[in-house]
């Protein structure tokens, strides 16, 4: 099928599928990329043999970093404004995504779920290329940012969820590696220093904020699909990277 993509590309830049050269060759690049602690495969070929769901984990969360293209051939993200009544950051921006359920047979089928309940994104129109390495937060909570391909943003009807969602907008990936817009705050944990960055982003009018562990995962993200560092310091929290034994046992977890 490979092949196949490769045979003819149209002057604007697409292949004989109808799908984006650029995006295709960053889908093969993303594909080689191992996640030591999920397995995309396992939702590429569930059709062919199924799976029995994962073990559940109740501290297991998965995040959709949805990538498509706009009229310039840039990335774009698709995020959202959490609904001013949920119990636990409210008003606040995110990736759609949330924890493990008993029916999802991986992280990829924990943020393509939730991504359905939250915006009305099918599943079907999105492909799941990479899982990045997770990340950890105060709560004990591991999460898994899963990039899926968006080949036809014209598919996507958004369908906010009013419980959930308050709205639904995009943003430029390679933002989260410039400097413009971005301001910053140290803040320390257990005798560590590190910055918390706040990414300023208007849209249809709108103003949002993008900060914390979103941030982060946005960052990191945007490195690994651009090949290059962010044009700041970012000195990431160390909890992100997991709590040792010493840690657990102070009752930082708490």
């Amino acid at each position: 099928m490979l092949g196949s993509l490769r045979e003819t590309t149209n002057c604007h830049g697409f292949n004989s599928l109808g799908k984006s050269e650029s995006l295709v060759r960053l889908a093969q690049r993303l594909r080689l990329l191992k996640c030591s602690n999920s397995n995309v495969q396992d939702l590429n070929t569930q059709s062919q043999n199924p799976a029995p769901p994962q073990e559940i984990n109740r501290n297991t969360a998965a995040v959709l970093i949805c990538l498509f293209e706009d009229e310039k051939r840039d990335l774009r993200v698709i995020l959202t404004r959490r609904s001013s009544t949920m119990s636990s950051h409210s008003g606040e921006v995110a990736l759609p995504g949330g924890k493990r359920d008993a029916c999802d047979l991986n992280d990829a089928d924990t943020a393509l779920r939730e991504a359905k309940e939250e915006i009305g994104l099918d599943p079907s129109i999105v492909e799941v290329v990479t899982i990045l390495e997770p990340f950890h937060t105060k709560k004990n909570i591991t999460v898994f940012p899963v990039i899926g391909i968006l080949w036809d943003k014209s598919a996507f009807k958004p369908a906010p969820n009013a419980h959930e969602v308050e709205s639904i907008f995009d943003a430029p990936l390679e933002m989260f590696l410039k400097d413009e817009n971005r301001r910053e705050e140290e803040r320390e944990w257990m005798g560590y220093k590190y910055l918390l960055h706040f990414f300023d982003h208007q849209w249809d009018k709108e103003s949002y904020v993008i900060w914390a562990l979103t941030a982060g995962i946005l960052i990191k993200a945007a490195s690994i699909v651009y090949q290059k560092p962010a044009a700041f310091e970012e000195r990431r929290p160390k909890f992100w990277n997991g709590r040792t034994n010493d840690e657990k046992e102070d009752g930082v977890l708490a």
